[in-house]
């Protein structure tokens, strides 16, 4: 199962994506980031799905641009990698059906291409079509979401700063991590400022973030332990005393 989270504020964007990758028993590490940049030109790509399928939709991707295809406008970037992804299907969709898998791939495209007026992030399916995040729906979640969309949903919005955005990123992954084998560290995020045409990426290890999670651990107890409990007294007088019943 994959974890990757796309955030989409005023002042840039934020993506997050685990690295577990799981076949039968076996588990292994791999990136699911794809980054590609230069003069004002600024994306990324994470995917949740088939390995294989990603991995050469991505090539077939890379290829184009390799080949000097320039895209100006991000939706059409994205329009790209929908063909792409069309494309694998012809190939190979049969034959993974054959063998009991489902054609599947859920990509989260982001960035900021020359023509853009500002920072963009999208949701492509896999049958090739896309829905563009707004200002009512900061954020997006392919993978194991069920955990992580509460904190999300409750602390951000247009207006949260993109520090804001990957702490409550990070919680949301913490979240799905404790419930879910297999979603674990590493994480690779990235961090775009609209306008910049750069996108930084860093990969953060479980030992980086211990401290972290631990103390958003004791601040729920803590939380927990301060709501008052006043209310519950009428449900609980109900309970007949030992013997009684």
């Amino acid at each position: 199962m994959t974890y990757c989270l796309g955030i989409k504020v005023k002042e840039g964007l934020v993506a997050l994506a685990d690295t577990r990758i799981t076949a039968g028993t076996n588990t292994t590490v791999k990136k699911k980031m794809y980054v590609t940049q230069h003069d004002n030109y600024s994306m990324f790509i994470m995917t949740s799905g088939l390995r294989s399928v990603r991995d050469k939709a991505v090539h077939y991707f890379e290829e184009l641009i390799n080949e000097g295809v320039v895209y100006n406008k991000l939706y059409k970037a994205v329009n790209a990698f929908g063909e792409q992804i069309k494309r694998v299907a012809e190939e190979d969709r049969a034959n993974l059906e054959k063998s009991g898998f489902k054609f599947n791939l859920n990509t989260i495209v982001g960035g900021q291409l020359k023509d853009d007026k500002e920072h963009k992030l999208f949701l492509l399916y896999s049958e090739g079509n896309w829905v563009e995040l707004d200002e009512g729906s900061p954020y997006v979640i392919i993978g194991n979401s069920g955990q992580g969309k509460a904190i999300l949903n409750r602390v951000l919005n247009q207006e949260s700063t993109m520090k804001q955005a990957l702490k409550a990123g990070f919680l949301s992954f913490d979240s799905t991590r404790v419930s879910n084998n297999d979603v674990d560290f590493p994480i690779d995020v990235v961090l775009y400022k609209k306008d910049s045409f750069a996108i930084v990426e860093h990969r953060y290890e479980q030992k980086d973030l211990q401290v972290i999670s631990e103390m958003w651990a004791d601040k729920l107890k803590d939380a927990l332990d301060d709501i008052p409990e006043e209310w519950m007294d009428q449900s609980f007088e109900k309970i007949p005393s030992p013997g009684t019943v």
